[in-house]
């Protein structure tokens, strides 16, 4: 068992639902003349991370739809608010979130290397899911899943030392091959450029109204051999992370889980709405006898190399103790203000 068990307390802001993916499993996306579809104003997105912060919230996780600008309808929302990109828009959104005291994390989609060296010092770490090396059915109007292109922009990440979640979606038709393939390629590149803190193994959940709504998802031994596989194959310095609120984690610590990733006292998890985030008193209860630590965006191994800007110095500092970890929050009942 892990000496204790890390978790962050996030706020999860859906920026844009636009995107130019069709997996045969989201039910994210939404074409533009959805009524729920969205790019999210400023003073939206101001008004969560000031929620946010009053709840103790020390990560601003931010997620977009990929390449919303092949949308015309998209375009057009974006110039009408006075910017002429996403990345653009995403620096004022990331600026916003320091300015207020909360670190940002970015997800994005694909990005090329201009547009992560852009977001590099406004964000304490940024993500990617690899989700797997195969080619599948599930990807296949899908042109930003492409594994290569994964591969190549989770690299120059690397080449930029920019703090980095990557992981794998289990469940979604490839093989228990391809997992160790696509956990030997992680970790692979982490040997190579040192920069992946965490690797989500995420169990697929069927979606009503999806292409792969009737599939099963995984059962809770194949998690459990996933969970062993990456342990063994991932280097001891990178983090294997499982989400609580999709699958009960304390078999999964045994196997060698050891962060809960991002918890929301505010928001929910827009990618898996019908998953609510379990409460502080109910995390400890998942984790057992095993302890809690609260942590940053940007693990303590990154913080003690300074792998952040300046802009990023003064919320650190005012947030991180001197292992890295969370400081006390100084939050009325020591952090049990996550939702119940």
């Amino acid at each position: 068992m892990p000496e204790f068990v890390t978790f962050s307390r996030n706020i999860f802001i859906p920026v844009t639902n636009i995107c130019r993916n069709q997996c045969g499993y989201c039910t994210f996306k939404r074409d533009p003349d959805h009524p729920e579809a969205r790019l999210m104003a400023l003073d939206e997105v101001v008004s969560i991370l000031e929620d946010g912060y009053r709840s103790g919230c020390t990560e601003a996780l931010f997620v977009l739809g990929e390449y919303a600008e092949e949308v015309t309808q998209y375009k057009t929302w974006l110039s009408d608010m006075g910017y002429s990109t996403t990345v653009e828009y995403v620096e004022q959104l990331c600026q916003t979130a320091i300015d207020i005291g909360i670190l940002p994390h970015t997800n994005a989609g694909i990005l090329t290397r201009s547009e992560l060296k852009r977001l590099k010092p406004l964000n304490a770490s940024m993500g990617l899911m690899l989700e797997s090396t195969a080619t599948l059915a599930a990807h296949r109007q899908s042109p930003g899943k492409e594994p290569d292109k994964r591969i190549r922009m989770i690299k120059i990440a690397g080449e930029l030392e920019i703090p980095f979640t990557t992981g794998i979606l289990v469940g979604i038709g490839e093989t228990a091959d391809d997992r160790e393939v696509s956990l030997r390629t992680i970790a692979d590149i982490h040997e190579q450029y040192g920069h992946i803190q965490e690797v989500i193994i995420q169990n697929f959940m069927p979606k009503p109204d999806t292409e792969m709504e009737h599939v099963s998802p995984p059962s809770k031994n194949e998690m459990m051999e996933v969970v062993s596989m990456a342990r063994q194959i991932l280097p001891d310095d990178v983090a294997v992370q499982v989400a609580p609120n999709l699958i009960d984690p304390y078999t999964l610590i045994q196997c060698g889980a050891t962060d809960l990733g991002g918890v929301s006292p505010t928001t929910i998890d827009w990618i898996n709405p019908e998953a609510e985030w379990p409460s502080l008193q109910k995390l400890k209860s998942l984790v057992g006898e095993i302890p809690l630590r609260e942590r940053l965006p940007i693990y303590p191994q990154y913080i003690q190399k300074r792998w952040y800007s300046d802009l990023l110095e003064g919320v650190i500092r005012s947030l991180a103790d001197e292992q890295g970890y969370r400081k006390t929050s100084g939050f009325s009942d020591d952090q049990s203000d996550l939702p119940v």
